[in-house]
C-alpha cells in the first residue's frame, strides 16, 4: 500500500501533466485555464456565462456559433490568430448571437460561401466590440443582423480586399451593420476594396471618426459610407481618397439613398479631408443627401472636382 506522500506527488503529477496538455491548446478559457481542440468546445464551456476564450498564434481550419453569454474572443499576440476560410453555418467564422462579444487581435481571411456573404464576423444580436483586428480578401468583413438595442463599436482595425458586385446577387461590403442601435468605428482602415461600400450602415446614430478610406487600389466600389436609411451622429477627421476603378463615383458619403427609416437631423459631418487620386480626373460630390433633414455640414478640406454637397 502506497504512503500518502506518495499519492499526493502521483495526485500533483497528474495536474501538472493536465496544466502542460491544456496550456498547448488552442484555445483556453481563461477562468478556469482549461483548454479545447476546437472553438466550439470552448463556446460551449461558457455556455450562458461570462467568458474569454484565449487563442495563440496559427493559421486555424475552424469557426464557432456562440448563442448565448458574454464571450470575449481574444489573441494571445495580436494580429498571429488566423481564422482561414471555414464559415460555420455557411456565414461567417464567428457567428455571433449571444448576449455579446468581443473580438480583440484577430485576422479573418478568404472567407467566401454559396449566397456570396461569406465573412470574418456575422452578428446576429447582442453587442459587439472589434479591436486591433484584420479582415480581408473576403466577400465581406462585418454582416450583422437587426438589433435597435445592441451597439457596434470597432476600434483599431484594418479592412483590406473586402466586398464584391456580381453574380446577379446583392452587393457585398467591408462593412454592413443592419438596423442597429449604434455603430462607432475610430482609428481604423478601409483599403483596396473589391466591389460594395467601405462602411454601409443601417443604424440608428454612426459616429465615424479618425479613420482612413484609401480606395487608390479597390475595383468597381461604390460610396466610402453609405447611411441608406439615414442616421443621426459624428462624421469626423476621417481621411478619404477616391480611386479610379468605381461602379459608382457619384459621392464619397451617402445619406437616406435607400429612404429614411432613421431622422438624420444633427447628422454633424466636420473636419474631414477628401480628395480625389492623383491622376484621376472627374467630378463628384462629398457629400449626397436624399434625406432632407437638417444635416450640419461644417468645414471639410476638399480636393480638386469634388463639390461640398447636393441634394438628391
Amino acid at each position: 500500500m502506497r504512503s500518502p506522500s506518495v499519492v499526493i506527488l502521483a495526485i500533483a503529477a497528474a495536474a501538472s501533466i493536465q496544466t502542460q496538455a491544456q496550456s498547448n491548446a488552442p484555445y483556453v478559457v481563461a477562468e478556469t485555464q482549461r483548454g479545447y481542440d476546437n472553438l466550439q468546445g470552448a463556446i460551449n464551456a461558457i455556455g450562458a456565462g461570462n467568458g474569454t476564450i484565449l487563442m495563440g498564434p496559427g493559421v486555424y481550419k475552424d469557426c464557432g456559433v456562440q448563442a448565448q453569454g458574454q464571450i470575449s474572443f481574444r489573441a494571445t499576440v495580436p494580429g498571429q490568430t488566423i481564422f482561414d476560410g471555414v464559415a460555420c453555418e455557411s456565414k461567417a467564422a464567428l457567428v455571433l448571437r449571444g448576449r455579446g462579444a468581443s473580438v480583440d487581435g484577430l485576422v479573418f481571411e478568404n472567407m467566401k460561401v454559396q449566397d456570396a456573404n461569406g465573412s470574418g464576423i456575422r452578428l446576429e444580436k447582442g453587442n459587439l466590440k472589434v479591436t486591433r483586428s484584420i479582415f480581408r480578401n473576403s466577400e465581406q468583413g462585418i454582416l450583422t443582423g437587426n438589433d435597435p438595442t445592441g451597439s457596434i463599436t470597432i476600434d483599431q482595425t484594418t479592412f483590406s480586399r473586402l466586398g464584391r458586385c456580381d453574380r446577379g446577387l446583392s452587393c457585398a461590403h467591408s462593412i454592413y451593420i443592419g438596423d442597429y442601435g449604434s455603430l462607432t468605428v475610430t482609428r481604423t482602415r478601409f483599403e483596396k476594396g473589391s466591389g460594395g461600400h467601405y462602411v454601409k450602415s443601417r443604424a440608428a446614430r454612426a459616429t465615424i471618426t479618425g479613420n482612413a478610406f484609401d480606395d487608390t487600389q479597390g475595383r468597381t466600389t461604390n460610396y466610402m459610407i453609405d447611411l441608406p436609411a439615414g442616421a443621426s451622429g459624428l462624421v469626423s477627421k476621417n481621411m478619404f481618397v477616391q480611386g479610379k476603378n468605381k461602379q459608382n463615383y457619384s459621392a464619397f458619403i451617402a445619406v437616406a439613398a435607400e429612404g429614411k427609416l432613421h431622422s438624420s437631423n444633427g447628422l454633424s459631418i466636420r473636419n474631414n479631408e477628401a480628395k480625389i487620386a492623383p491622376g484621376v480626373e472627374r467630378d463628384t460630390t462629398f457629400l449626397a443627401d436624399w434625406s432632407g433633414d437638417g444635416i450640419q455640414l461644417g468645414a471639410n478640406r476638399l480636393g480638386r472636382g469634388l463639390k461640398p454637397f447636393e441634394r438628391r
